[in-house]
């Protein structure tokens, strides 16, 4: 694990630990998470402590190809009751996922600076939000940041049953329509598993990525 300092680099993933740990410090200037993304890397960590940099391997990916959608979700997307968009409320989205009760977690990794950094990202084109309506409430969402074929999923959040299931489903056809390759998950979970995502080597995950960029 290395320690890193004002320059804008990162070792090289390898040198991670078991858990994926690969460095800590540093900041969140777009600079560096573009940089970050760009080989594979993630920031993730919690208050009070200083920006910890991820690659695990194996790594939690989706194809799009191998995306699970099941009846019941089908004849939701068919008859509602959810409306889907992009980017219309992106800061109301990442403030929802910072704020959500989720099970057997005491607290938030998207703290402050976290918003602000992905704030600049969304501005510049880079992050994205996709979000779930019913009528003129927003009931789920998530956003992340896109780059080239890829889209490095960040967090997602549900006020209504289905409603971020909904809205990733949606994001996910809709990318594919413009050629996306890969939905970056970056470590497991039971919800994204029963749509389809699975693990592969962290090198594999490597070509892709430097393919698809």
């Amino acid at each position: 694990m290395i320690i890193l300092g004002k320059e804008i680099s990162f070792p090289p993933v390898d040198k991670a630990g078991a858990d994926g740990l690969l460095a800590i410090g540093g900041d969140l200037s777009t600079e560096r998470l573009l940089l970050a993304y760009r080989e594979g890397i993630f920031p993730w960590y919690n208050e009070d402590e200083p920006v910890c940099w991820w690659s695990p391997d194996p790594r939690f990916v989706l194809f799009p190809a191998e995306l699970k959608v099941s009846k019941s979700m089908q004849r939701i997307i068919k008859n509602g009751p959810f409306r889907f968009t992009m980017n219309e409320a992106f800061g109301e989205v990442i403030t929802s996922c910072r704020n959500i009760k989720r099970k057997d977690q005491l607290g938030t990794w998207i703290q402050q600076d976290v918003i602000a950094a992905y704030t600049t990202l969304h501005q510049l084109g880079f992050a994205i939000s996709a979000e779930a309506w019913h009528g003129n409430t927003l009931a789920g969402g998530l956003y992340g940041v896109l780059m080239g074929n890829i889209f490095f999923g960040e967090s997602m959040f549900s006020n209504e049953s289905n409603a971020s299931k909904f809205a990733f489903i949606q994001l996910v056809h809709h990318l594919q329509q413009k050629g996306l390759q890969l939905i970056d998950c970056q470590v497991y979970t039971a919800h994204l598993e029963s749509l389809g995502a699975r693990m592969i080597n962290r090198k594999h995950f490597i070509e892709m990525l430097k393919a698809a960029l």
